[in-house]
């Protein structure tokens, strides 16, 4: 490899005075600034840059752009090592750290070529057939050493250190693509007053444009263009930006991306959603490869792609070249490759050419070969001749371009599953109608010259602008006049022998589609997943059209009647730093904190994540850890008052003449009958009859209801309310609305609870007699809305109050002040988990998606109730089993022992194995009985006072445990009642 040896010495968009250093395999190489990384490997010589899926044979830089099947590499170190990028899409840069992939030892001997040998038995569907015997499980012992042979890139296993974003935008019209047709559209709906959003994947604005030589008119018409652009306040040029999706409400999904090394604070890859009035397609078309013998090999090229390298990068990769076509098209690449000083010979498999052609041949010394194609290339790592149909002798070269015409861009605009409609004018698939609000200009739309490209985008920016409302006078169209030749293709594809690849980067042959139509595999869906057809990163760019013309010649039918695969997002693959954004660690989801956060930080809460939520775990002035503090603060409730902050309760609306209806409905226990005024604990059954949640509900007026859920289950019950009331009762005249985060809430529980209460909003009579148990008053507290509800968690006397969370701390505040003299602090929520095993109540530990209400004990609640969600399938005889699990407490049965959750439960003399009699679900010291307690859930042959061993494999303990009542405090309800 020599530096910048295949570059050519004058010419090209780059900016030679900015020479870049960069690494590939290890390999110090030079390029320039505006090379992209294929441009300048090409430049340096390098002709090798990866190995293929399957048989690991060379493969070398196919394209110039997103199409690109071959080149796939591995950018970066560490965290920012990034694998399987396109170098055809690398905007090359200072310092670029570059590694080959699939392959070892190395690139140039590459251990798994030897697979090639073995490529009869490496067919299509080769692993559905050879590798599931001689047993059952054989599969599992071939898949590791499979997947290790197949592959590509590996990504690394650092932190990625960079920034990423996720963006939202709008645009009156965007318009993807920006080549002739795109510049053209975008300028026409800027005139007409619209804001412009003008979307390019690569690091330049042109298209084909690029591809002209400089000192041209296209170039010079070019560089007008993108003055006049920016020019307009009204116009986002959006460079390096790819749109990879489509979707409903004319919504496109944009990801940009910068390869150089990033600034401080500036992301390294943003997606972009952007909602737009219209959109224009401007996205081009892809040229098509042709299919003979041995066509993967390096030094076999897409002509548009050499055409680009030499004038848009000044590197001419090859110095002896055949350029084989179907088209007139690809003759332009013939005429700029002599001009830039290689050996061509054209081999045209038409056999009437145009004169003017053969004259421009005569005078720049081409070599004209008509009626004929290339059979076969010889060569390894780099192709070494070419011998055409019916010719004697073999061409010596270094460099074959090849063209098969042009297949119209329409992955994008397919992927809301509009199916593309064939045009015989162009012997390929074009977009069928457009939906509303939807226009294509250029080559996507079938016109392949540039003065179509400019006149249809000019038509399609004033019909987007005009469909926005933007009806501004449009000057006439910037007109270029070019002396292109016409692509219009000429297809009579000539049988092949050999291996001759159809899909380049996943090895698929010609000979495994006939394949896999003699096994069956006729459909285009099921050719592409037997095969593993256009299902590389490549997505089939190249591929997809000459593999329907052989599966049509296979059947017998036409292209249109084979059809097209679907397309679907993304349209290039996508780095999911750039979905995550910066919704990553800690802000993978959000976190939320309760009004009183800040006071809770403030006064010494060790704050604990529970779910989204941010919850005091203890307070450090009750103790010095969790264990001294919890038990601290026990205490408090059990004696004095405590302080608890529950806003994190799920909190929901319901209104409606038939709300009384739908708690009926969802709640096992009723709910039709709650008097105004009064509350009461419900329990929720999925539709299985398995319990889904449990929470307190208060009716607020005849029409109206305020339900509590837990936190960890707020969310799923405002979703499933909502689809019951969407498709199993629309009937009901019901609306729901979330309003947890409308209401600060928290909790004042202990024999000192009323006083306390009392004292802080005397306004209010709390007397037993006017607020009893599960009853409810509503008053003010500065101004704003004040509700409180006596219900008890802990046991204890206690009493939820809610208001306006703007208010939260304010009223925190006022009940911390006024209850000093009373006793009253804070409690977290490792306290309260404690009281409620103390008292019985059930909760998440419990309510884990395996138990009944008869499993918990709460089967009493229900009674003959009928008619609830759950309530049929919860009458399984197998969920009403005398020995299933039920719930039961658990003291120590010797001083100094302790419980631990999670726990196996065996009776006492049988083997310890398996999955024992039961196990513990929650534990707790419990100052009051002065040692440990738990909740578990038991057999139903284990009798309250029998004997249990609790083993505990992972921490090697066993202890003796006695089953009890699980309600250890006040079963009578002494406390909370008085």
């Amino acid at each position: 490899m020599n530096s910048n040896s295949n570059r050519l010495a004058e010419g090209g968009r780059i900016d030679r005075g900015r020479p870049l250093e960069f690494s590939f395999d290890g390999s110090s190489l030079t390029g320039f600034q505006g090379d992209t990384l294929a441009s300048a490997l090409l430049a340096n010589g390098v002709s090798l840059v990866g190995r293929s899926f399957k048989y690991h044979r060379p493969r070398g830089i196919f394209s110039a752009g997103a199409e690109e099947p071959n080149a796939l590499v591995t950018v970066g170190t560490g965290g920012r090592r990034e694998p399987n990028l396109p170098a055809t899409m690398l905007e090359l840069a200072e310092g670029m750290v570059v590694e080959s992939q699939n392959r070892w030892p190395s690139l140039a001997f590459d251990v798994q070529s030897l697979n090639s040998l073995f490529a009869p038995f490496l067919s299509a569907g080769f692993y559905y057939k050879t590798f599931m015997g001689p047993t059952r499980r054989a599969w599992m012992f071939y898949e590791h050493f499979i997947r290790k042979a197949a592959g590509l890139g590996k990504a690394g296993l650092q932190p990625d250190p960079d920034r990423y974003e996720v963006r939202h935008a709008f645009a009156d019209v965007a318009i993807v693509g920006g080549g002739p047709a795109g510049l053209s559209a975008a300028r026409a709906a800027a005139n007409a007053g619209a804001r412009v959003a003008l979307i390019e994947q690569d690091f330049r604005l042109g298209g084909q444009l690029l591809s002209e030589r400089r000192g041209s008119e296209a170039a010079a018409w070019l560089q007008a263009m993108e003055a006049e652009l920016k020019g307009f306040r009204n116009v986002s040029l959006m460079a390096r930006t790819t749109a990879v999706g489509l979707y409903d409400g004319k919504v496109l999904g944009l990801v940009e991306r910068r390869d150089d090394p990033q600034a401080a604070g500036q992301a390294r890859q943003a997606f972009t959603i952007l909602r737009a009035g219209a959109i224009i397609f401007a996205t081009g078309a892809i040229e098509r490869p042709l299919v003979f013998s041995n066509n993967d090999r390096p030094g076999v090229m897409l002509a548009s792609a050499a055409r680009t390298y030499v004038n848009r990068f000044a590197v001419l990769p090859g110095r002896k070249a055949v350029v084989a076509t179907t088209n007139d098209g690809a003759w332009r690449t013939a005429f700029d490759l002599a001009a830039a000083g290689a050996q061509v010979t054209v081999a045209d498999l038409r056999t009437t050419l145009a004169p003017a052609l053969q004259a421009e041949a005569s005078r720049l010394g081409i070599v004209v070969r008509a009626g004929t194609h290339i059979a076969d290339l010889r060569g390894g790592r780099a192709v070494k001749s070419a011998r055409l149909a019916g010719m004697g002798a073999e061409i010596d070269c270094d460099l074959v371009c090849v063209s098969g015409g042009w297949s119209p861009t329409v992955h994008l605009i397919s992927q809301l599953g509009a199916k593309p409609v064939y045009r015989e004018d162009i012997d390929g698939f074009a977009p069928g109608p457009f939906a509303a609000g939807q226009f294509g200009a250029g080559s996507v739309a079938g016109g392949y010259t540039t003065a179509e490209a400019i006149e249809t985008g000019h038509r399609a920016g004033i019909e987007a602008a005009v469909s926005c409302g933007k009806t501004k006078p449009v000057p006439a169209a910037l007109e270029l006049q070019s002396a292109e030749l016409s692509a219009a293709a000429f297809r009579n594809v000539p049988a092949v022998r050999g291996k001759a690849f159809v899909d380049i980067q996943m090895d698929v042959t010609i000979g495994d589609i006939a394949l896999a139509h003699r096994e069956g595999y006729e459909s285009v869906e099921h050719l592409k997943r037997y095969t593993t057809l256009g299902m590389g990163t490549d997505q089939g760019k190249t591929s997809n059209f000459p593999a329907l013309s052989a599966m049509a010649a296979l059947r017998g039918t036409t292209i249109p009647e084979t059809g097209t695969t679907t397309f679907r997002p993304p349209y290039t693959p996508v780095a999911i730093g750039a979905l995550a954004g910066r919704a990553v660690g800690h802000h993978f989801k959000p976190t939320r904190r309760t009004p009183m956060h800040e006071w809770h930080v403030a006064n010494g809460a060790d704050m604990l994540e529970v779910g989204l939520w941010m919850r005091p775990y203890f307070y450090r002035g009750a103790g010095r850890d969790v264990n001294e503090a919890y038990v601290a603060e026990m205490h408090l409730v059990r004696e004095a008052a405590g302080l608890m902050d529950i806003s994190t309760l799920g909190k929901i609306d319901i209104q409606g003449p038939d709300a009384a209806t739908l708690l009926d409905r969802v709640y096992a226990n009723g709910f039709a009958k709650l008097p105004v005024g009064r509350a009461r604990y419900g329990v929720m059954l999925r539709d299985d009859g398995i319990v889904f949640d449990d929470g307190t509900t208060t009716r607020l007026g005849e029409h109206r209801f305020f339900m509590t859920t837990s936190t960890a289950k707020a969310a799923e019950v405002m979703s499933w309310l909502e689809f019951l009331l969407d498709t199993a009762w629309p009937d009901l005249r019901v609306a729901v609305a979330s309003v947890t985060d409308e209401w600060a809430a928290m909790s004042v529980a202990g024999p000192r609870s009323r006083q306390v209460l009392a004292a802080a909003f005397p306004a209010l009579d709390l007397s037993n007699e006017a607020l009893p148990h599960m009853g409810f008053v509503e008053g003010e507290f500065e101004g704003r809305a004040l509700r409180i509800i006596r219900l008890s968690y802990s046991g204890e006397r206690a009493y939820e109050v809610y208001v306006g969370a703007s208010a939260g701390e304010a009223a925190w505040r006022r009940l911390i002040e006024i209850g000093e003299p009373f006793g009253l602090r804070p409690y977290g929520v490792e306290a309260l988990g404690a009281l409620r095993v103390e008292k019985g109540h059930v909760a998440g530990p419990e309510i884990d998606g395996r138990t009944t209400l008869d499993d918990l004990g709460l089967g009493r609640m229900v009674g003959k109730r009928a008619g609830f969600v759950g309530d049929v399938l919860r009458r399984r005889p197998a969920l009403g089993e005398p020995n299933r699990q039920r719930l039961v407490g658990l003291k120590c049965l010797e001083a100094g022992t302790r419980l631990s959750g999670g726990a196996i439960l065996f009776k006492q003399g049988e083997a310890r194995q398996g999955h024992g009699r039961g196990r513990i679900t929650s534990v707790t010291y419990s100052p009051t009985l002065e040692g440990y307690v738990g909740l578990a859930l038991l057999a139903g042959d284990v009798a309250v006072g029998d004997e249990v061993v609790a083993v505990h494999t992972m921490k090697n303990e066993t202890v003796r445990a006695s089953v009890v009542s699980p309600v250890f405090l006040d079963p009578e309800g002494e406390r909370l009642h008085g």
